[in-house]
């Protein structure tokens, strides 16, 4: 239990509060980060994926404030670990993205996708 001191100020003691409730399991708990970062190189890429599937990835990593690149690094080195890359909050919150950018697929759709024809761009021609 974290030590509350009652002679702050009521707003900063609110915030205090905010943050226990926010992040219970680090409360009174000493958590060692190893901040040894793993050198990698990155390359550009040109993914084509469905519209509003970006839509939902990159408000999901707009609202982490992470790259859209860092959030599939992530999505899919936990995919290959058999792990799940979402929280329940997480998930939560994708399923509100969904919903507004009215996304309605899910991983029973993944292999039935078919990518409609461009429409052909039209020219002016020079005589009109």
């Amino acid at each position: 239990m974290v030590k509350r001191d009652y002679k702050q100020p009521p707003v900063q003691r609110d915030l205090v509060r905010r943050i226990q409730l926010l992040v219970p399991m680090y409360c009174d708990t000493l958590v060692h980060m190893d901040d040894s970062r793993l050198l990698v190189e990155r390359v550009q890429t040109g993914v084509r994926m469905e519209k509003r599937l970006l839509k939902v990835l990159k408000a999901f990593a707009e609202y982490h404030d992470m790259t859209l690149g860092d959030l599939l690094e992530g999505i899919v080195l936990h995919a290959f670990d058999g792990k799940t890359p979402f929280s329940a909050p997480s998930l939560e919150r994708i399923q509100d993205l969904k919903r507004f950018y009215d996304f309605d697929l899910d991983s029973n759709a993944s292999h039935r996708l078919k990518e409609i024809k461009a429409r052909p761009v039209r020219t002016r021609s020079a005589d009109k």
